[in-house]
């Protein structure tokens, strides 16, 4: 399985024990909680009770996060499912690369192939959805370059500090 968890410049890896301090550091990180619908910080006490709750079934959980490790296991960022529907077959995608020197790399491009094909081959799942704030260029042509086609808009569904955003959704058909 370890070559479908893979592809090009990063391996995929489930949470480690060990992982808690990069967690802390990832989502206490207020620059990315409009992206992450996140409006609280996060205690080390409530993520060793996440990295417990992660050794869990996707199919008990309807969740999965997955690390993003280069190929000198240097961790980048996280890769998610969530949503996870196998009667409808499909399942939300969001990704973080955590720090900006990491960016424009390769590695969350690499990291939503290897999760698209984990997803068809391993989930059978038909397709993959991700909800974009408009003003997420970076996000928007990521999405696009990998193979998501926007399909819809929800109009000022993000509240931020400096007004409403636009949300759009994209998918992708696998297989």
């Amino acid at each position: 399985m370890k070559e479908k968890l893979s592809f090009g410049k990063i391996i995929l890896r489930p949470l480690e024990p060990e992982d808690i301090d990069l967690l802390y550091q990832w989502e206490n990180n207020t620059e990315i909680w409009e992206v992450s619908n996140t409006k609280t910080p996060f205690s080390k006490h409530i993520l060793a009770q996440y990295l417990l709750e992660s050794a869990k079934d996707i199919y008990e959980t309807k969740q999965l996060r997955l690390v993003i490790e280069t190929t000198e296991n240097k961790p980048v960022g996280a890769i998610d499912l969530f949503d996870f529907e196998p009667f409808h077959m499909r399942a939300g995608v969001g990704i973080l690369i955590h720090n900006s020197d990491d960016r424009k790399k390769g590695y969350a491009g690499d990291a939503l192939h290897a999760l698209s094909n984990y997803a068809f081959e391993f989930l059978g799942l038909r397709q993959l959805y991700a909800n974009i704030t408009s003003d997420n260029w970076g996000s928007i042509q990521l999405f696009e370059k990998s193979g998501f086609t926007r399909s819809g808009i929800k109009k000022d569904w993000i509240k931020t500090f400096s007004g409403w955003k636009d949300e759009l959704f994209y998918q992708k058909f696998l297989g």
